[in-house]
């Protein structure tokens, strides 16, 4: 276990130097987003490494080149978007809340790379958030979304929520199930504690959902649900979220 206020204030000092990094290229950028995305990976790649933490990624043959999709993750920590950001290979937006979006420096550099805030707290603003993530997808931008919502306090995986799945349906993307496994015994939510380890990421294979609507969503809804609890049973057996 690293000792707290050292590798905390690191991440805290490299969390700014890279938000202020990614604010400069926006303003020297016609279209910073890809760029910032950049940023924000090699963010990601680097508390990873300063954390000691290793990663190993299964099924990255399984991501669609060329178009865009929506990628659904179960959520067991924080590390969950160091990881993605860093090992996910392609260029997505986040959808996230809109508390994160309020953090000075990273919440504006979040806004450059083009993620997208929701307000969970206020029905119609997030519906307007989902319709804003379905035209960026519309225009070639695959986005990373939570379905759980918030991360697990268990390593259980909760019940998935309808609003990923309506942003699915308003863009006609295929849907990529992504299964992370370790992540909770790097860092547990609500504490500050960070352990060296190896986190699994599981990519399956990308679910049409043309033959879904409104009116069946639930039925897509089990669908990924049953994948993604699937594989982190699988592989849980396997011990891939075992420490080091």
């Amino acid at each position: 276990m690293y000792v707290y206020p050292v590798l905390i204030t690191t991440i805290v000092a490299f969390t700014i130097f890279c938000s202020v990094m990614s604010l400069v290229f926006a303003a020297l950028l016609r279209h910073p987003d890809n760029t910032v995305h950049r940023v924000a990976r090699f963010w990601g790649n680097a508390i990873l490494f300063l954390s000691g933490v290793r990663v190993r990624v299964e099924g990255l043959e399984n991501i669609p080149r060329g178009i865009p999709v929506i990628f659904m993750s179960n959520h067991q920590g924080n590390y969950d978007i160091f990881t993605l950001l860093g090992r996910i290979p392609v260029q997505f937006r986040w959808i996230a809340k809109k508390e994160v979006f309020a953090i000075p420096l990273l919440g504006p550099a979040m806004k450059k790379a083009g993620y997208i805030s929701i307000d969970r707290q206020d029905r119609a603003r997030a519906i307007g958030s989902m319709d804003e993530a379905a035209a960026k997808i519309r225009q070639g931008n695959s986005v990373m979304t939570f379905p759980e919502g918030t991360r697990s306090p268990d390593g259980v995986i909760r019940p998935f929520k309808k609003g990923s799945f309506y942003l699915a349906l308003q863009s006609g993307v295929p849907i990529v199930p992504v299964t992370i496994l370790g992540s909770r015994e790097v860092m547990k939510k609500r504490k500050l504690n960070i352990h060296a380890g190896t986190i699994t990421v599981v990519i399956d294979k990308p679910v049409d959902v043309k033959e879904y609507t409104l009116e069946n969503r639930e039925d897509l809804i089990e669908k990924i649900h049953r994948v993604v609890s699937g594989n982190y049973r699988k592989y849980k057996e396997q011990g891939g979220a075992v420490l080091h």
